[in-house]
């Protein structure tokens, strides 16, 4: 039996995914990936959660986490550090390392990282750091210019998990970057607030003018309308439509820190709303994933 997690009254114990998960209303091609998942060990006395962490997930482990991939249709994965790990990447890392021809990995490191653990990251199949100013635990955008320094020349990104209301304000320092930056969960900012508002407004033109991806994931974390988050339709189609190569999609799999559980699968199939033709949801599932993540071409 998995052991449990310690829960406090200020990182309360998240839900469990589905055990079902939908099948596919569209033909899922070779090679999909899905970019936004995380693995969560059920050995707790291995691997520590911090005390910083701002909700406290249920045992995913890597067995969990590969029958997800399959059960979605998924050939390929990218594991993201999840921020209750703060930076010890370890559990990610062996995952990775067990897989290296089907999954890549995006990690968490503090400013003092070596280069001796960001080479031996990238042997593992990590090809980002990710940032994270909306839950404890992870690394801040403090870190942003040192790491982008440290990381462009490995032709690695960075991926930010913020709310796009902050990028008008950030728009001094992102527009200096020179390295490809991630954006996960479409900004991560409620759909209704509508398209023109600024911080949608400067993730588009990020995306259209400076190079900048987003995750068509987490619908659940930017809209109301449960189950089928109608809402996000126009909001992803825009973001689709603003930079059709620089978009991938993510389960966002075990769904941690939510109220309400979805269907992996029926996250899956928002795609095929978003994005009705067969040759862009190649794009999103195969072709850019591929690019973006140095995975063998096929």
């Amino acid at each position: 039996m998995a052991k449990a997690y310690s829960e406090t009254a200020d990182a309360p114990r998240c839900l469990a995914p589905l055990g079902n998960i939908a099948p596919p209303a569209f033909e899922i091609p070779p090679y999909a990936c899905d970019t936004h998942a995380h693995v969560v060990s059920d050995d707790p006395d291995a691997y520590p959660v911090v005390a910083s962490r701002s909700y406290t997930p249920v045992p995913s482990p890597e067995s969990a986490y590969l029958g997800m991939l399959d059960a979605t249709g998924m050939t390929r994965g990218v594991l993201v550090q999840i921020s209750v790990y703060g930076t010890d990447n370890r559990y990610m890392l062996e995952v990775l390392g067990r897989h290296r021809d089907r999954l890549r990995g995006i990690a968490v490191a503090a400013p003092d990282v070596s280069e001796r653990e960001l080479a031996a990251m990238h042997d593992a199949g990590v090809r980002g750091l990710r940032l994270n100013v909306l839950f404890g635990g992870g690394v801040s955008l403090d870190a942003m210019e040192t790491l982008a320094a440290k990381v462009g020349p490995m032709g690695w990104h960075l991926q930010l998990l913020l709310d796009a209301r902050q990028l008008p304000e950030l728009m001094p320092r992102v527009r200096k970057l020179t390295l490809p930056v991630v954006v996960d969960h479409m900004g991560h900012m409620p759909v209704a607030l509508g398209m023109s508002h600024p911080g949608f407004q400067a993730l588009r033109h990020l995306m259209a003018d400076h190079g900048w991806w987003t995750k068509l994931s987490g619908a659940y974390r930017i809209s109301e309308q449960r189950p089928d988050f109608d809402d996000v339709t126009p909001w992803a189609q825009a973001l689709i439509e603003a930079a059709p190569d620089r978009v991938v999609w993510g389960s966002d799999w075990p769904h941690v820190a939510i109220a309400h559980m979805p269907d992996t699968g029926h996250l899956r199939n928002l795609l095929a709303r978003w994005a009705p033709d067969a040759a862009m949801r190649h794009r999103i599932l195969v072709t850019n994933p591929q690019r973006l993540y140095d995975f063998p071409e096929t």
